[in-house]
């Protein structure tokens, strides 16, 4: 038994090897009334924009594509962005959902992305693409996991892809053999490994954004509306993403706040 498990519980040290080993974790939210808030809000600020009727938000979201041309996607992604992260309640809210396995896998005293992204992905839209990458060969520090939360079922190509961390740490030993390729050739070079995440509405992602992730077109006859958001400790290291630019601290605990403000006394 390692020193980790010791302190650990049974239900912490299971949750972290998984992670660990797999990557990813999707686990049912710890609050079905805020998703539900959430994903009516973003329907209506949709609709509204869109002047569309609402009647079911998830019939809404799934049939976009029915109404929405691809060249107003972008702007009714950013509108949508801007009015959500402006709701007082709603980083508490999409905090919430997973808050039990962040503290678990990340740790109880986090910083926050300050702005929580959408991404919508109509059918056979190729303009809307993430080819494979990993968060982390961009800046990103390796301290980082994303909260990636679906708005409506993602299955088959209407979801991400992820590539688990045996096959990652291969692809990492040769990376030099795509020094002057595309990421289209490294995407090729793994396909038969990724995995492809499958996830209901009411279930939430956290995953290991140092591991290549991506998605591909959306061959489903639905649109695809998710949510993102990376989370860290807030004492681990950064990289290009800040403390106070891109992240937020919202768990800072109380003896942390005091010894962050104390000032040795002088000696003279």
């Amino acid at each position: 038994m390692s020193d980790f498990e010791k302190f650990f519980s049974k239900k912490e040290s299971e949750l972290s090897e998984r992670f660990i080993e797999e990557g990813y974790i999707i686990t049912k939210v710890e609050n079905i009334s805020m998703l539900n808030a959430i994903q009516e809000f973003v329907s209506r600020c949709a609709a509204s924009h869109l002047n569309q009727e609402l009647n079911e938000p998830v019939d809404f979201l799934n049939s976009a594509h029915r109404f929405l041309k691809i060249e107003q996607l972008n702007a009714l992604r950013l509108h949508v962005i801007e009015a959500v992260n402006s709701e007082d309640w709603f980083r508490a809210g999409y905090f919430n959902l997973a808050q039990n396995l962040l503290e678990t896998i990340v740790g109880n005293e986090l910083v926050m992305q300050a702005k929580v992204g959408l991404s919508i992905q109509l059918p056979q839209d190729d303009s809307s693409l993430l080819p494979v990458h990993a968060d982390v060969w961009s800046g990103d520090s390796p301290f980082e996991v994303v909260v990636w939360l679906p708005l409506v079922d993602c299955f088959g190509t209407k979801t991400m892809f992820l590539l688990p961390p045996g096959p990652t740490r291969d692809l990492h030993a040769r990376f030099k053999e795509f020094e002057h390729d595309t990421s289209e050739h490294i995407y090729k070079s793994i396909e038969s490994q990724l995995s492809w995440i499958k996830i209901d509405y009411g279930e939430v992602l956290i995953f290991n954004q140092n591991l290549p992730h991506g998605n591909r077109i959306n061959d489903e006859p639905e649109s695809r509306w998710s949510m993102n958001c990376r989370f860290k400790s807030v004492f681990s290291p950064y990289r290009d993403k800040k403390l106070g630019e891109f992240f937020k601290p919202i768990t800072l605990r109380a003896a942390s706040r005091i010894g962050l403000k104390y000032q040795y006394p002088e000696i003279r």
